[in-house]
């Protein structure tokens, strides 16, 4: 089979896949049909100088083994006949001509070759988007199915947006475009690969972030945390490594033109914005803004914070159903539980002591 490595390279570059790679499926192909039409034999492929050899491998023996197993055993005798200085127990290489198999053979060997090339490149798809794992892609709806899953064209790749990963309130139709966070990448032998989308996720919104600030980008501010309620609220905590940017601001833009874009992306979610602290204490009080907190105690081994507020900032830290001090918790970490803040008089004993006679 001259010329077949010549083939095999314009395959490999027109699929723009490794060489060596379509080589070895090209191999796999062919071991899988001789064994179809021949039996259960060793084969062993090799390529030389541009030509292809195809071999049945034996081992040479002087027993019934050679009765019960020809495809894998050879008597002497009939082993000197390809080579004369063969020995027992030697391993001989009768070449196959795969001609003789046939019209079938040839349709089965072109059959297993495109489902090894097939399987390359889902693989070469695969890793490429294991490596965009947490990122943001785009693509067009191609399917929206009787469960609401949306399906979408990523470059060829299907990608699923299941019903409970999308925001509250969205609808799509075929032919839009729609950005998404890779979430979730498997590859199955029967289904190939499964990829899920998510536009609930929290990592989807502070990617958003980086893309709409190019300061989170450049890495002078950093993005440490987020919560969210799709489509509701969501609070995102970020702190600045250059003290002569100001991180909330930064992240706002003026007149709020970066934070819109990101909150009109998830279907107007509020978005809250807070410096973050490494204090619990001041990290959970300014989670739980608007609400202005008078005292935090930490307990760090249960995981809970103790938080005291006046009567009027209350309804502020707990928000409407309860969404403030969820995310709040949600951000922190922490299990917040809401007190009272204790009125606290002027100890005067000390004072009048000094007016006794």
């Amino acid at each position: 089979m001259e010329k077949v490595e010549d083939l095999l390279s314009l395959v490999a570059h027109e699929k723009g896949l490794d060489f060596d790679e379509v080589k070895d499926a090209f191999k796999r192909a062919v071991i899988k049909t001789a064994k179809k039409y021949i039996g259960d034999i060793d084969v062993e492929i090799e390529f030389n100088k541009g030509k292809l050899g195809i071999y049945q491998v034996f081992e040479v023996v002087n027993d019934d083994r050679a009765l019960e197993n020809p495809e894998k055993y050879l008597y002497l005798d009939e082993a000197r006949d390809f080579d004369e200085n063969v020995q027992l127990g030697d391993k001989l290489k009768v070449e196959l001509d795969l001609s003789k198999l046939g019209r079938s053979g040839a349709a089965m060997l072109q059959r297993e070759f495109e489902r090894e090339i097939t399987r390359l490149l889902e693989n070469e798809i695969y890793r490429k988007l294991i490596s965009k794992l947490n990122t943001i892609v785009t693509g067009e709806v191609i399917k929206v199915d009787s469960e609401e899953n949306t399906w979408v064209d990523l470059n060829g790749v299907k990608g699923v947006l299941p019903m409970r990963n999308r925001i509250k309130g969205e609808r799509f139709e075929v032919g839009d475009v729609i950005k998404a966070l890779l979430k979730f990448v498997h590859f199955d032998d029967k289904k190939g690969i499964i990829i899920e989308l998510s536009r609930t996720s929290p990592k989807f919104l502070e990617k958003l972030i980086e893309k709409a600030v190019p300061e989170v980008r450049d890495g002078i501010i950093k993005i440490h945390g987020s919560a969210r309620i799709p489509g509701v609220r969501s609070k995102v905590a970020v702190s600045s490594l250059n003290p002569k940017v100001e991180p909330i601001g930064t992240i706002i833009g003026k007149n709020g033109v970066r934070i819109n874009a990101v909150s009109n992306e998830l279907n107007g979610e509020n978005i809250d914005v807070i410096e973050y602290s490494p204090k619990p204490e001041i990290y959970i009080a300014r989670a739980l803004s608007p609400a202005i907190v008078k005292n935090v105690k930490v307990d760090e081994k249960k995981g809970e914070a103790t938080v005291e507020v006046d009567p009027d900032q209350k309804a502020k830290a707990i928000g409407k159903n309860g969404v403030n001090i969820t995310l709040a918790s949600m951000l922190t970490k922490y299990k917040i539980n809401l007190e009272d803040a204790k009125e606290k008089t002027k100890d005067t004993s000390k004072l009048e002591s000094l007016f006794k006679i």
